[in-house]
């Protein structure tokens, strides 16, 4: 069960991602600085969430829950951008 509750967050994640990299060329400077910065942490968890997935691998409950902080940081991180381009939009 929470396996399955982190790949929807991680999917959830990954479509907020995609939507973003879709406005980006729209982005201020500042915007695009956090988005590089998120990038990093991005390919983290994606390694991250490659080992959990892995059924050989043994994976605790503990890097679950820290790997989901991660997860939630970076959710953050992408949601302030998204405001971000949306006020730069709106002052276009």
């Amino acid at each position: 069960m929470m396996q399955e509750d982190f790949e929807d967050l991680l999917e959830k994640l990954k479509t907020e991602r995609d939507e973003l990299k879709l406005k980006m060329h729209l982005a201020s400077m500042d915007a695009m600085d956090e988005f590089e910065k998120a990038e990093k942490q991005w390919t983290h968890v994606k390694a991250e969430a490659a080992d959990i997935a892995d059924q050989t691998k043994e994976t605790s409950v503990e890097y679950i829950a820290k790997t989901k902080i991660v997860v939630e940081e970076l959710k953050d991180t992408y949601h302030r951008i998204a405001k971000r381009l949306s006020e730069d939009s709106s002052k276009a």
